[in-house]
């Protein structure tokens, strides 16, 4: 028995069309643009003593959100100024209040700065919370639920134990943090995890290291054996400081994204020593030479950039995520941490 022509045949392989999907991130601002917004924002909130920073903020994350597109939707800002304002007034409010008391009550000041410490893991956290919160892509808002000992341990204890074993343990930090932050947060009803390890993280140390002793130690012995090369070494060192620098981040980064992943879907980012370090360095040269006003556009080049090297390895239907109840999370945390420098 022979099947008819008409029958189209069945296709039992996994095809990647729909199932699986390889979704690049793109972001459609323009430098241009945004450097009206910024300039805008810039001048209201000296107009206003500050008050319209709240605004600035809000327009700043809104311009950013809705021009960041994965598959072909855009993510949103949803915070009110209003709210983000009566946050940032509290937290003003207890910074005079410690100022004040700093300067007439020494005692008193002492014992608030260590509620202070105390307190920094809570603020971070409702900081995160809220900002999680009002971030949605297709109308589903993202969440964040970490837990005081948890943030502890991120902000203090690791990092200690990582100079305390004159860094053999801050590549765990680092991991540890990324994981906190990571595994406490979800997409709706859906959490994110973060499958690095101390090793991943060990060997970026390692040869950043490495390339810091195979270049930095010749430039040394040269310089030592060899005085007038003085001139020239601290160029060459400063050099080296920059290529370190680059090169961490783009590891760093490139690693957080394929550690990365919700549910079924991961990520992927492929930055390139070449391509950051020429972007840093155009950055540079037209910000100096702008005095400044090159700023925004800078900001837009670089997301750029980096939205152009990430990857979603999709799995399935992007639509298929439930949201989450609704949530009341005030953005009193974030605007301590903006006030008293900690986020």
């Amino acid at each position: 028995m022979t099947h008819s022509s008409d029958t189209p045949p069945v296709n039992n392989t996994n095809t990647p069309t729909q199932s699986h999907r390889k979704i690049g991130f793109e972001f459609r601002g323009d430098g241009i643009e945004y450097f009206k917004i910024w300039i805008v924002n810039i001048l209201l909130t000296i107009v206003t003593l500050g008050i319209y920073s709240a605004w600035a903020t809000v327009r700043n994350n809104r311009y950013f959100y809705s021009n960041l597109y994965l598959d072909n939707d855009n993510f949103r800002y949803l915070a009110d100024p209003l709210t983000i304002l009566k946050g940032r007034l509290i937290a003003l409010a207890a910074f005079i209040a410690y100022y004040v008391a700093s300067i007439f009550f020494p005692i008193i000041s002492g014992i608030l700065a260590i509620a202070l410490l105390i307190a920094i893991p809570y603020f971070i956290n409702q900081s995160v919370a809220f900002n999680n919160r009002m971030s949605s892509y297709k109308n589903i808002q993202f969440r964040f639920k970490g837990s005081y000992g948890q943030a502890f341990m991120v902000i203090y204890i690791w990092p200690i134990l990582g100079i305390l074993t004159l860094g053999i343990l801050y590549p765990l930090a680092i991991l540890k943090a990324n994981e906190y932050f990571v595994r406490n947060s979800a997409y709706g009803t859906s959490n994110f995890d973060f499958n690095a390890t101390y090793k991943d993280y060990g060997m970026i140390f390692l040869s950043a290291l490495g390339i810091a002793v195979v270049v930095g130690v010749p430039i040394a012995l040269i310089t030592y054996f060899v005085p007038v090369f003085a001139i020239i070494s601290p160029v060459l060192f400063g050099i080296m400081y920059f290529a370190l620098i680059v090169y961490a981040l783009v590891s760093f980064t490139n690693l957080f994204y394929a550690s990365l992943n919700l549910v079924a879907h991961k990520f992927e980012a492929k930055l390139t020593i070449t391509g950051q370090t020429k972007v840093i360095l155009i950055n540079l040269f037209l910000t100096i030479i702008t005095l400044g006003l090159y700023l925004p556009a800078a900001k837009v080049r670089m997301t750029k950039y980096i939205c152009s090297c990430l990857t979603m390895h999709a799995n399935g239907d992007l639509d298929n995520f439930i949201a989450a109840e609704k949530e009341n999370i005030s953005a009193l945390g974030e605007e301590f941490g903006q006030v008293f420098d900690f986020a």
